[in-house]
C-alpha cells in the first residue's frame, strides 16, 4: 500500500486503478484508516459512511477486474459537503437546527456520481446553512487551514477543502453561492470550480439561495475537476489535451476587484499575471463600471432570498445559531419584495452588458481573494471583524455569482493565494481547457 496515494490526484488515482496497480477497496481502506488517525478528522467530517465506501469500492474492484470500469474516476473516494442529501445518513448542513435531519434518498447529483463508480467517504463540515465566506462555524466544528492551524479554511465548503489539502480525499464536491467553493479552494491551495448556475442538479442539495447556489468540485488539479464535473453530470470528461496559452486573452478587471488587497494575494497575482504573460498569454487591464452597481445589489438579492428560505427555521429557536452567521439572515428581512424584484431586473440588464464588454476575452482575471486567511481565535472574539473580513474575502468571488459566470480559482506560488479566471456562462469545458494550460503556466 503506498503512502503516496494521500499526495496523488484522483485521475492518478483512477488511472492506476485502470492499469490494474490499485485495488479500489485497497484505496477506500487507505482513506478510510486515514480518517481515522487524523489529528483533526472530527474537525473535517461531520460523519463517514465507511460502509457504504466499502461496498461501493467492492463493487468498483468487481467492474476493474471484468473490464467493465464506467470511467477514469471509477473506485475513486471522495467527500461531499454537508449538504448534499445522502439516504438514511444526517445531512445537517453545519446547523444546530438541522440537527437529526434524515433524508430518505441520495441528491441527484450524489446518485449520478454513484452510478459513475466514485466511492462515498462521508460528509464534510461546513459554515451554518453556507452563509458565510470564512468556514467559522463555532457551533459544529471549525475545519483547519493547510497553511495555518490558527486560521479558518475558507467556506461555506470548509470541511470540502480540508479533507483533500490534509490527505483525507483525493477530492471533495461543494457548493458555491457567493465563493463557496473558490475561497476554500484558494486558502488551501487547490483548484476549485464555480460552475454556472443552473448547470448541475440542486435537487437534494440544502439551499441557501437557489438564484445563486451552484454544485462544483475542489480538487489538486484542473483535470480532476474535469472529470469531476463529467462523473456530477454523468457524461464523457472534455478534452483537454489541446489546451494552449499561445492563443489566450485575458482581461484583468480593475473595477473593484483589485481594491485593498493585502500584500500576499496582490504579490500572488502578479506573479501569476507574469507566468501567463511568459507563456504566450495577451493580458490587459480594463474597468467595468457596471460591477460597482452589480455589488451594490447584492445584499439584498442574496439576503432576501435567503431569510424566505430560513427565517421561520430561524426565527423558531434563533439562539442555536452563531449570532454573526444568524444576523446576516436577518437582514433579508427589512428587504421590500418591489427592491428584490427591481434589483434582479437591473442584474439581467447589467449580465448583458457585462456579456458585451468581455466578449472579445477568453476570460477576465482577478484574485480569488484580498486577503489571506484570518485568525480563527480572534474572528470569535470580534463580531465587527468577522464581518468586514467576511465581506472582503467574499467581494471578489461574489462577482462571478452576481454576473452568473463560470469560475475557476488556481493556487499561484503565494501559500493561500488564488487567481481566478471567469468565463461566459455554460463554457465550463472551454474554460477548464484554458485552465489546464493555466496550471501548468503556473506550476
Amino acid at each position: 500500500m503506498s503512502k503516496t496515494w494521500a499526495n496523488m490526484t484522483a485521475a492518478d488515482l483512477g488511472s492506476e486503478i485502470g492499469k490494474g496497480r490499485i485495488n479500489p477497496v485497497d484505496l477506500a481502506e487507505f482513506f478510510i484508516d486515514k480518517i481515522a488517525s487524523h489529528t483533526a478528522a472530527d474537525r473535517i467530517f461531520a460523519r463517514t459512511t465507511i460502509p457504504r465506501a466499502r461496498g461501493e469500492a467492492m463493487a468498483a474492484a468487481g467492474r476493474a477486474k471484468s473490464g467493465q470500469r464506467r470511467g477514469v474516476l471509477d473506485g475513486v473516494p471522495i467527500s461531499w459537503k454537508d449538504l448534499f442529501d445522502s439516504a438514511d445518513v444526517a445531512t445537517e448542513a453545519g446547523s444546530a437546527l438541522l440537527r437529526g435531519r434524515t433524508p430518505s434518498a441520495d441528491a441527484e447529483v450524489l446518485q449520478t456520481a454513484t452510478r459513475e463508480g466514485l466511492v462515498c467517504l462521508g460528509k464534510t463540515h461546513m459554515t451554518e446553512l453556507a452563509f458565510s465566506g470564512l468556514g467559522l462555524n463555532p457551533v459544529t466544528a471549525t475545519p483547519p487551514c493547510v497553511n495555518d492551524d490558527a486560521a479558518v479554511p475558507g467556506g461555506s465548503s470548509s470541511g470540502a477543502a480540508a479533507s483533500v489539502a490534509f490527505g483525507l480525499a483525493p477530492a471533495a464536491i461543494g457548493s458555491d453561492t457567493g465563493g463557496s467553493v473558490r475561497l476554500p479552494s484558494a486558502w488551501n491551495d487547490l483548484v476549485g470550480l464555480k460552475t454556472t448556475s443552473g448547470r448541475v442538479s440542486l435537487r437534494g442539495v440544502v439551499p441557501l439561495c437557489e438564484r445563486f447556489d451552484t454544485v462544483g468540485p475542489l480538487a489538486r488539479s484542473v483535470q480532476d475537476c474535469s472529470l469531476l464535473l463529467a462523473a456530477l453530470e454523468g457524461r464523457k470528461p472534455a478534452d483537454l489535451t489541446a489546451a494552449t496559452m499561445g492563443s489566450a486573452r485575458f482581461l484583468v478587471l480593475q473595477t473593484v476587484a483589485l481594491d485593498d488587497l493585502r500584500p500576499a494575494p496582490a504579490k500572488g497575482f502578479d506573479d501569476a499575471l507574469a507566468r501567463l504573460s511568459r507563456a504566450g498569454a495577451r493580458i490587459e487591464h480594463g474597468h467595468i463600471p457596471e460591477v460597482t452597481e452589480a455589488m451594490a445589489l447584492a445584499g439584498a438579492l442574496f439576503t432576501a432570498e435567503a431569510y424566505a428560505i430560513w427565517g421561520p427555521t430561524i426565527e423558531a429557536d434563533p439562539e442555536k445559531m452563531y449570532a454573526p452567521v444568524r444576523e446576516r439572515f436577518r437582514g433579508g428581512a427589512s428587504v421590500k419584495a418591489t427592491d428584490y424584484i427591481a434589483g434582479w431586473r437591473r442584474l439581467e440588464v447589467l449580465r448583458q452588458i457585462w456579456a458585451q464588454k468581455t466578449a472579445a476575452y477568453d476570460a477576465v482575471l482577478l484574485p480569488t481573494s484580498a486577503i489571506l486567511p484570518p485568525n480563527a481565535a480572534r474572528l470569535l472574539a470580534d463580531p465587527a471583524f468577522f464581518t468586514a473580513e467576511n465581506m472582503l474575502a467574499l467581494r471578489n468571488t461574489r462577482i462571478g455569482n452576481l454576473f452568473g459566470l463560470c469560475v475557476l480559482t488556481l493556487p499561484t506560488a503565494e501559500p493561500s493565494c488564488g487567481i481566478s479566471f471567469m468565463a461566459a456562462p455554460m463554457t465550463e469545458e472551454r474554460l477548464l481547457r484554458l485552465g489546464f494550460a493555466a496550471e501548468r503556466a503556473l506550476s
